[in-house]
């Protein structure tokens, strides 16, 4: 039986990851749930999952936690911050930690459980995209095992050679007679609109996406195809991939959740329902399959699948991030900072939905003009980075009044 840490128990993910869980209750067990500030869905995961321990990033949500757990469940041990959450990913009684913090909150606590040598199921994208070369060789340093989860790098890592897999940003695709990675992306909800309209786009709007269920956060980066072009530059890291190599396709159906083309004409697929529990049974099981609780594909109703270039005019962060992805770690660093704060601002309500883009763009100019922060080496100064490049967009956001 695998037991397991979950971060980043109350989203999206750790729904799906619980779906898993639940089809396979003799295969897994939950150690630990670490989460945010949301106290009330993780009272209810404590209730029904009875972990050992349970984290809340936010020190007053684990205060209402511990009082609300004291009279039902006083063995499940309440901690609060940061360090907790790296403890808890690093248990030596954990051998599989759900990495799925969202955003570069989730570093430190993914980098805790590789160090630790653990089975690490990589949903928090960011982490990868913001330390690059540091994370891939800590796998290889400490001896970690490392499994994606997106569904995308998650359908790649099923189409490559089982050397690949299990040398993850470390094996030539080229010795592997592998020409192109193929990510594909849905386009989000707007791939069809005007784009001039895209000015008016409501935080309501830009969170309805039309095939997958996630968080607000990720369903505007989808929106706005950052979430892709994140994607692009962890499978940059992930499979030791050249520019050339790199290639973003627009699949408006989700069904195939990208490919692998080899230097013979073949093409590798891997296709499914748009639905994240798959990708996760994927990888909580590997190299065995398990139930997932999602139905197989039906191919007689599937209709047209069909693919398209995408626009950079209708998408301008997947270019930026596609820019960034070769100029250097500080760079991917600081755009992931920026479009952090930037999103967030848009769900709030305090600035444009094409604003976005733009005010990414100028941070990252800003950074490329920045000699001192060129050649980060160290995971500290990646966080410098991270703070410096917030510290700007925050700056611009002011100055701009939007």
């Amino acid at each position: 039986m695998r037991k397991l840490t979950i971060l980043g128990a109350t989203g999206s993910i750790g729904a799906s990851t619980f779906k898993v869980v639940e089809q396979n209750p003799e295969q897994f067990s939950i150690v630990a749930l670490a989460a945010g500030s949301n106290v009330d869905k993780m009272l209810q995961l404590c209730k029904k999952w009875q972990p050992k321990f349970a984290v809340m990033a936010d020190i007053n949500a684990a205060q209402k936690l511990k009082i609300a757990l004291a009279s039902t469940h006083p063995s499940i041990e309440v901690l609060a911050g940061q360090e907790a959450t790296c403890q808890v990913a690093e248990l030596a009684e954990v051998d599989t930690v759900m990495a799925a913090i969202v955003g570069a909150a989730g570093l430190l606590p993914t980098m805790a459980a590789i160090k630790a040598g653990k089975r690490v199921l990589l949903a928090n994208k960011e982490a990868l995209v913001m330390s690059g070369q540091l994370f891939v060789d800590a796998v290889k340093q400490y001896g970690a095992e490392l499994l994606p989860v997106d569904s995308e790098h998650n359908a790649i890592f099923q189409c490559l050679p089982s050397d690949i897999q299990t040398n993850l940003g470390h094996c030539s695709l080229d010795e592997h007679g592998i020409s192109h990675i193929l990510l594909t992306g849905s386009g989000g909800p707007f791939r069809y609109s005007e784009i001039e309209s895209l000015k008016g786009v409501t935080p309501e709007q830009a969170i309805a996406h039309p095939n997958w269920s996630m968080g607000p956060k990720i369903s505007v980066d989808s929106a706005t195809m950052m979430n892709k072009g994140l994607e692009y530059i962890e499978a940059k890291w992930l499979f030791n991939a050249a520019k050339p190599q790199l290639k973003v396709i627009i699949h408006p159906q989700s069904v195939i959740h990208s490919m692998v083309q080899y230097r013979d004409g073949s093409v590798v697929a891997q296709m499914g329902q748009p639905d994240m529990a798959t990708p996760i049974a994927s990888t909580m099981a590997y190299p065995k399959r398990v139930p997932s609780g999602v139905s197989g594909l039906d191919f007689t109703q599937l209709g047209e699948l069909t693919f398209l270039e995408p626009d950079y005019a209708r998408y301008p962060c997947l270019k930026l991030a596609i820019d960034a992805c070769f100029e250097g770690q500080h760079i991917t660093t600081a755009l992931n900072a920026a479009n952090e704060i930037n999103v967030d601002a848009f769900l709030q309500g305090k600035l444009g939905f094409t604003d976005i883009a733009r005010i990414n763009e100028m941070v990252m100019s800003k950074v490329c003009a920045t000699d001192s922060y060129s050649q980060p080496l160290d995971l500290e100064s990646l966080l410098e980075v991270d703070k410096m490049a917030r510290q700007m967009t925050n700056q611009i956001l002011r100055e701009c009044k939007l």
